[in-house]
């Protein structure tokens, strides 16, 4: 952009904010509120490399990678763009705000006990503007709940969230029906503790959605296994709740989940598990494994293998243990680096497998694909039970649910052949 298009764009104020998030679906749920109130206060909201006047960045610090994934897309941010505001906000800001403060460029660190007031803060220091609404995700995430009151003893996230805050149930109602009417096919609830939602509990809400709103797809981001009741897990005879359960097991060893101060063993997991399969036809089953928590020794990491093994899991997010300051587990005998390293090479090569032996079983079935994007000619969305589809079209199928068959792998997901019939007589 040269300085004449700059000084238009000034001199219409028209103030330019971009939004980018690290980490959980709950950052993601609350940089889309952040994004809606930006735009109802006028500003215009940009992807990030679109000459924003306002850079924010909504953080993460659950592991020293995203702390370090933080660091580098703001020093970024001022190299690309040195005359936009760099602000900083979300949990890493609420641990370590003076340590965000050094690095250069950055010129608000706003924790998550303020970060609702972004908006006020933002028009304090350059005014307000007359912007231009910009689409927002596909998927919406709409945050239910907050915090924790059950620390594990690795977590960092009660000290930065604090303790279990929730959204009441007619204002998250209120928020699926907006979602509804702006054209989002897909809501996706999301929190800290979606269990430990005690307004009536997540299942009283996840009824009251499927009875009371017209939202084409509901998907839970997170549970645990001792919230999968029987009663609960009925509510997904509703084909509308998506046939997904992410349920993070961090480890297959029974003494490392003593160690972590988990709520549940291996045979809790795996009862509940056994249980949802069972009711729900084709559900995929997703997973968080930590890999050299302190004490992990070849034997546990060996029977935590094993586990997952067994488990057959549909996609696996691995990740190293990464002490946190102020935690029980920062002060417990850690794992060797090397050690640690080639423990997730092999959980990793599992993941993979895992997942594509998943996905293989679905080849020549038809599943209805909730489309995204389009990149170089070729279409993605996802199936309700998460499996990423391709497909080649010269329709517009962005934001559309259409059946299509499956009819080869991808280094990714699946090829699919969109359906004629659902092209020409419309969506689900």
């Amino acid at each position: 952009m040269d300085d004449s298009e700059e000084g238009d764009r000034r001199g219409n104020n028209i103030v330019r904010v971009a939004l980018q998030t690290v980490g959980c679906k709950l950052n993601q749920a609350e940089s889309e509120q952040l994004g809606r109130r930006f735009l109802n206060a006028g500003y215009q909201v940009v992807p990030p490399d679109a000459d924003p006047d306002i850079y924010l960045l909504n953080t993460c610090t659950v592991t020293h990678i995203a702390d370090r994934k933080c660091r580098h897309l703001l020093r970024l941010a001022h190299r690309l763009h040195p005359k936009s505001l760099i602000v900083v906000t979300g949990c890493y800001a609420q641990r370590a705000r003076d340590e965000l403060s050094q690095i250069e460029g950055v010129a608000l660190v706003v924790g998550n006990e303020d970060k609702v007031d972004l908006v006020e803060l933002m028009g304090d220091r350059i005014g307000t503007a007359q912007g231009e609404s910009s689409p927002l995700h596909t998927r919406s995430p709409i945050k239910i709940q907050d915090g924790c009151n059950y620390p594990c003893s690795y977590c960092i996230v009660p000290k930065v969230r604090g303790r279990g805050q929730d959204v009441p149930p007619d204002q998250v109602l209120a928020e699926v029906r907006d979602r509804v009417i702006e054209g989002h096919k897909e809501v996706v609830l999301t929190g800290t503790q979606l269990g430990g939602y005690g307004d009536g509990g997540l299942e009283g809400l996840v009824r009251r959605i499927l009875l009371e709103t017209e939202v084409s797809r509901l998907r839970l981001s997170s549970l645990q296994p001792g919230d999968l009741s029987p009663s609960f897990i009925q509510l997904w005879e509703d084909e509308r709740l998506c046939r997904h359960l992410h349920l993070p097991l961090q480890s297959g060893s029974e003494a490392v989940l003593r160690r972590m101060r988990r709520l549940y063993s291996t045979a809790d997991y795996e009862r509940a598990v056994a249980t949802a399969r069972q009711a729900i036809a084709d559900l995929a089953l997703t997973t968080d494994i930590m890999v050299g928590f302190p004490g992990e020794s070849d034997e546990e990491f060996e029977e935590s293998y094993r586990f997952c093994e067994r488990m057959g899991f549909a996609n696996m997010h691995i990740f190293p243990y990464s002490a946190r300051p102020g935690t029980l587990a920062a002060q417990m005998p850690q794992v060797e680096a090397r050690t640690k390293g080639r423990r997730v090479e092999l959980m990793l090569k599992l993941a993979r497998r895992s997942a594509q032996a998943f996905r293989k079983g679905f080849l020549g079935r038809t599943l209805t694909v909730l489309w995204e994007e389009r990149k170089d000619g070729i279409w993605s969305g996802l199936s309700d039970n998460y499996i990423r589809v391709f497909a080649m079209s010269e329709d517009l199928l962005n934001n559309r649910l259409l059946p299509a068959r499956m009819v080869t792998e991808h280094e990714a997901g699946l090829w699919g052949q969109l359906e004629p019939q659902g092209l020409s007589g419309g969506e689900r």
